[in-house]
């Protein structure tokens, strides 16, 4: 059993930029990043394989947020920048048995607590 735990949220301007991090209890594998805002769906937002070499993003963050690992302190982190309102959610760092899960939640079979992040306009 793998346990989550994100830090790094908060209240950030429009423009501004915050970085989450996410720390594993131990080793991971398939890393992702994923939120729901209110009355909404989950979504997914980036993802990254074990060894770093393969990264995807929905199409909203594109260009603004970047995934990252450190296989040795057993770390994922999430840069965004240029941040928009629209991004408001809680975030949720993931974590599956697999080579790269990518945007299907069902492949994630870890889950931290969430972090709040709010961009106010």
């Amino acid at each position: 059993q793998v346990q989550l735990v994100e830090s790094g949220g908060g209240l950030v301007q429009a423009g501004g930029s915050l970085r989450l991090s996410c720390a594993a209890s131990g080793r991971t594998y398939a890393m992702g990043w994923l939120r729901q805002a209110p009355g909404k769906e989950r979504e997914f937002v980036a993802a990254i394989n074990w060894s770093g070499s393969t990264t995807g993003y929905a199409d909203s963050v594109k260009g603004r947020f970047t995934i990252s690992r450190d296989n040795a302190k057993n770390t994922v982190t999430l840069q965004m920048n240029s941040l928009k309102p629209e991004d408001t959610a809680v975030y949720y760092c993931a974590a599956g048995n697999t080579y790269f899960s990518g945007s299907n939640s069902n492949k994630y079979d870890y889950w931290g607590q969430g972090t709040q992040v709010t961009v106010s306009s």
